[in-house]
């Protein structure tokens, strides 16, 4: 196993997310930990060092990993920081005061941490190991429990409460099942709901199946997909933050897939808001709907020879 690959152990070990467990994050310990290749782990040390001068020139001369100099902005952001976070390195340990900005600015490993690292690979490693993640705690346990605290909660026509991913987009999916679909779809079944990180949040997969609808096409589905039993529609719902609306090209997608389907349906873009609603504007597709999480109690129809209904 190279070096590299044992300081990715030790980071997992020692409660990193999958994120700090990369090559960079490996390379950022070994040189917090001033050891080369063929050191040895009970050779760490602690020494301080800056990003470009320190880090970025130490793996490039030992472990021959050129980085591109505005890369020092990903080493500081992306590793060193949760490196603080996780209590496996100090920041500025020799002038505490120095201003966020200062090019003088440079980090250590800490006390504790180098402690646990020179027991690498012997008998008292994972005894240290666990003395380390009870008395700093681990930053994957941590950033699970904020991800989880602001986890957004969404309840389903039929009842159901569900919990969707944290970010802008599953807000506004939440909004529609909680706002659009009582004031246009009352009644409806929800038949899908995507999640930005769980594709497959809430699948019918029955009654998608009635409607000719294949499991396997779900990637292809707009965010939120309601059935009116009532009026036989379907309301086909893209939620857009970023992209996405119901373009003319996505409309054609949608009624090739739905072909088999007797229903009608109904094509309809979400908006959190009227400024992001104006960046779009010019995408949208003819005979489709607008609504706008703002202003629920409004809809706007992007007319053709008919109002509000399936096409």
């Amino acid at each position: 196993m190279t070096k590299i690959e044992e300081a990715k152990n030790i980071l997992k070990a020692l409660g990193l997310p999958p994120a700090q467990q990369n090559e960079m994050s490996a390379l950022t310990l070994l040189a917090l930990c001033d050891l080369r290749s063929d050191d040895s782990w009970k050779q760490a040390r602690r020494h301080s060092v800056t990003v470009t001068k320190g880090i970025m020139t130490f793996v490039a001369r030992e472990y021959g990993k050129q980085y591109a100099p505005n890369t020092r902005e990903t080493f500081r952001r992306q590793v060193l920081h949760q490196f603080v976070q996780a209590g496996i390195a100090d920041y500025n340990p020799d002038a505490p005061l120095l201003p966020t900005n200062s090019p003088r600015a440079h980090y250590a490993i800490s006390e504790a941490a180098v402690a646990v690292v020179k027991m690498y690979g012997s008998k008292r490693w994972k005894v240290a190991v666990k003395k380390f993640v009870a008395q700093q705690g681990s930053l994957l346990t941590v950033y699970q429990k904020n991800r989880a605290a602001k986890q957004v909660p969404v309840r389903l026509p039929d009842g159901t409460a569900l919990k969707l991913s944290p970010g802008a987009h599953n807000q506004l999916q939440a909004a529609v099942i909680e706002h659009f679909a009582p004031r246009y779809a009352p009644g409806a079944h929800l038949l899908y709901l995507g999640d930005t990180a769980n594709k497959n949040l809430h699948v019918d997969a029955t009654r998608l199946a009635k409607l000719g609808v294949t499991l396997g096409q779900h990637d292809k589905l707009p965010d939120v997909v309601l059935y009116d039993q009532k009026r036989d529609w379907l309301f086909l719902i893209e939620a857009v933050t970023s992209h996405g609306p119901m373009t003319p090209k996505r409309v054609v997608e949608l009624e090739r897939m739905f072909a088999a389907s007797r229903n009608g349906c109904v094509y309809v873009s979400a908006f959190p808001d009227l400024a992001e609603f104006r960046k779009h504007l010019k995408q949208i597709a003819w005979e489709t709907e607008v609504w706008i999480a703002e202003i629920p109690e409004h809809l706007i129809h992007f007319n053709g020879d008919r109002f509000l209904g399936p096409r």
